[in-house]
């Protein structure tokens, strides 16, 4: 495992154990519930705008290790971001996962999501790491 593979790793298992991202919210603007019935992964996303910039969010629920760094991630990623730029990077993230992208440059705005990448390498976890990214594109498309 190379150097990067390695902190990756342990960003990924640093969220899932000690994510200060999981946490109720007072009077949320929106909330998605995203379920995953092959594993039984459930979240709840929280989301609070100002304007057309994403304030606030948080999450609630349970789920693998994977899932809860992945919905943890993105919500370092996307707080302060206008939802027209959450829009793109959560395009950048599915793209990513689906290996449609060849230039690296173009997954720099996935700040640590980044860390997802060779998930794709393991079908079976691709949909934890894509339920609060799926969750949070029927949020922002409603």
């Amino acid at each position: 495992m190379s150097q990067i593979e390695e902190l990756y790793n342990e960003l990924i298992m640093e969220h899932s154990m000690n994510s200060y991202n999981k946490k109720s919210m007072k009077n949320p603007d929106k909330v998605e519930k995203g379920h995953n019935p092959n594993c039984g992964d459930e979240i709840e996303l929280n989301l609070k705008l100002n304007g057309d910039v994403i304030e606030d969010l948080s999450f609630t629920g349970h789920g693998c290790a994977i899932s809860q760094a992945s919905t943890s991630i993105m919500i370092d990623v996307l707080k302060g971001k206008t939802i027209k730029e959450a829009k793109k990077i959560i395009e950048t993230f599915f793209n990513m996962i689906k290996r449609e992208i060849k230039d690296e440059k173009e997954l720099e705005i996935l700040e640590d999501a980044i860390a997802f990448k060779n998930v794709s390498n393991m079908p079976a976890r691709v949909k934890c790491a894509l339920l609060a990214w799926h969750t949070i594109d029927d949020m922002l498309k409603k």
